[in-house]
């Protein structure tokens, strides 16, 4: 598992609101999004998100995971841009 990658679905998840709609944005089928939150829990050992038909919401874990993954993934991105010297 690329854990890097299954953070920024999820972030892009929680972000975007569904599963589905964060496929869409990620331009990757919602199994595959799925698939990748599913492990990254595994990975974790936590529920990040509780699942119904029609939508989700953070578990607490989740919620905290999420700021975290969000501040993680923006030193990142920042990193690439001062690499590519695009400040």
């Amino acid at each position: 598992m690329d854990r890097l990658m299954a953070m920024r679905q999820f972030v892009t998840v929680v972000d975007a609101g569904s599963f589905s709609a964060a496929s869409k944005l990620l331009n990757i089928g919602q199994p595959a999004v799925s698939k990748a939150v599913a492990a990254l829990e595994d990975y974790l050992g936590v529920r990040l998100l509780i699942r119904t038909t029609r939508n989700h919401s953070l578990t607490d874990a989740g919620q905290r995971y999420y700021e975290r993954a969000r501040i993680a993934l923006d030193e990142a991105d920042a990193a690439e841009a001062a690499a590519r010297d695009e400040d």
